[in-house]
C-alpha cells in the first residue's frame, strides 16, 4: 500500500515564503489527532556538533514549534548524548553546545530537553519482536512524552548510505546503552600509507581505543566500540570502516531501535526530511563539507520508510556538485550515496524496515 509523502519545494511567490510552507506541510500531512491539547511534544533534531552549520536552522524548529502550540501541544526540542567523547557527550555541554548554535528559548521559543538524562543513561527498557533485540532501551523523556516529531537532516554517511528519519529514530532516540549495542560489532582499520600520526583519532576516542605505534595510528579492536569517530575526524581519510558482513547489520539494528522508539506512538508520530545543505558526512562531525547536490525542499510524512525513500529519491535525481567531495555518479539519476560509499548498501535500512513493518518504501509524492 502506498504511503503519502508530502512535499514542498524551494520556490516562492509573493503569496507566502518558505516558513508558510513548511507550516502547510504539517497542517496537510499530520493526521487530524497528532497533537492534542495538553500533549506533551517531543521534538526530536540534531543540534549540531560545534563548528558544523548544516544542522536544520533554529527559524524552522520555531515556526513548528509555534504550530504545535497552536494546537495545544507543549513541545519542547530535544536529543540523546553521544556515544563518543566530544561537545554533547553529557547534557550540560550539550545544552551549551545546543544554545551556541542558536537553539535558545528565546529563539525557539520553547525549551530544550536532553532525552536521556545528564550522562545518557536515563531510559525505559521497550519489549520489540526483533531478530537481533527482544528489548531496546528508549531515551526516557521520548518515551514519556505524548507525540513524537522528527525533524531530520538528510546527510550522507559512512556506515548507512544516508542518514535521514529512520537514523534520527534509531540512533537518536536511544540511550548510550542502545547506541552502544548498534556499534558493538563494527571495526575501524587504518590505512598506514595515509596515517601523519597526528593524534586527533586518538583524542578524540572516548574508549581510548587508539594509540600511536612506531609513528602510525593503531585501533585495538578489543577496546573499540564502534562509534566510528576517528573515521569522521581523520584530516587524512586514513581510517575507515572494515567493510564485513557487520555493515548491513548495524543498518538492521537501526531499524529494529527506530521501531522501539515508535512502539507507544501510534498515530502521534509525524516526521520531517530536510534536503538542504546536503553534506556528505553527519551532523556530528565537527564541520560541513560542500553539498553534495542543490538544495531541494522539505518532505513530510507519517511513514518513517516512505520519507526516506522519498528523499533518496529526489537526492539521486539532483544533478550532482562538482565542487564537492562527489566525484562520480553527478548526472541525473544516478546513485549519489553510492557515489559518496560505494562500499555500503543504503538500500538495507529501507528493505530491512518494510520487512519489519516499519513503514513502506512505495509513495506518492504529493506537492504542497
Amino acid at each position: 500500500m502506498k504511503s503519502q509523502v508530502y512535499f514542498a519545494n524551494l520556490r516562492i511567490d509573493s503569496r507566502s515564503n518558505v516558513l508558510d510552507k513548511l507550516e502547510r506541510l504539517m497542517s496537510r500531512a499530520a493526521p487530524e489527532k497528532l497533537v492534542e491539547s495538553g500533549d506533551l511534544v517531543a521534538v526530536k533534531l540534531h543540534f549540531g556538533e560545534p563548528g558544523n552549520s548544516s544542522y536544520v536552522r533554529p527559524i524552522f524548529l520555531r515556526r513548528i514549534l509555534s504550530h504545535i502550540q497552536g494546537l495545544g501541544g507543549k513541545p519542547f526540542l530535544t536529543d540523546t548524548n553521544t556515544l563518543y567523547r566530544g561537545e554533547r557527550s553529557e547534557s550540560v555541554s550539550h545544552l551549551r553546545a545546543a544554545v551556541a548554535n542558536g537553539f535558545g528559548f528565546s529563539s525557539v521559543g520553547a525549551p530544550l530537553i536532553i532525552a536521556d538524562g545528564l550522562m545518557g543513561n536515563a531510559s525505559v527498557r521497550v519489549a520489540i519482536n526483533g531478530n537481533f533485540f527482544q528489548e531496546i532501551t528508549v531515551a526516557h523523556d521520548i518515551y514519556y512524552a505524548d507525540c513524537l516529531v522528527s525533524v531530520a537532516h538528510f546527510t550522507g554517511h559512512e556506515f548507512t548510505g544516508f542518514g535521514a528519519t529512520i537514523k534520527n529514530l534509531g540512533m537518536g532516540g536511544v540511550s548510550r546503552e542502545g547506541k552502544l549495542s548498534q556499534h558493538s560489532n563494527l571495526g575501524p582499520k587504518v590505512n598506514r600509507k595515509k596515517c601523519k600520526a597526528c593524534g586527533i583519532c586518538a583524542e578524540k576516542c572516548a574508549f581510548e581505543a587508539i594509540s600511536m605505534v612506531r609513528g602510525k595510528a593503531r585501533v585495538h579492536l578489543e577496546k573499540c566500540k564502534g562509534c566510528g569517530i576517528c573515521i569522521v575526524v581523520c584530516p587524512q581519510g586514513a581510517i575507515a570502516i572494515q567493510w564485513n558482513r557487520e555493515v548491513p547489520l548495524f543498518q538492521k539494528k537501526l531499524v529494529e531501535h527506530a521501531l522501539g522508539v515508535l512502539q507507544n506512538k501510534k498515530g502521534k508520530a509525524f516526521f520531517f526530511n530536510f534536503l538542504l545543505q546536503v553534506s556528505p558526512h553527519c551532523d556530528c562531525a565537527g564541520a560541513n563539507d560542500a553539498p553534495i547536490v542543490g538544495d531541494i525542499g522539505i518532505l513530510a510524512s507519517t511513514d518513517p520508510v516512505a520519507i526516506d525513500q522519498a528523499a533518496v529519491d529526489l537526492v539521486n535525481a539532483a544533478q550532482g556538485n562538482p565542487g564537492s567531495k562527489l566525484t562520480k555518479n553527478l548526472n541525473p539519476g544516478e546513485d549519489k550515496l553510492r557515489g559518496l560509499y560505494p562500499e555500503v548498501d543504503w538500500e538495507v535500512q529501507l528493505e530491512y524496515g518494510e520487512q519489519m513493518g516499519l513503514g513502506s518504501r512505495t509513495y506518492d509524492l504529493v506537492p504542497v
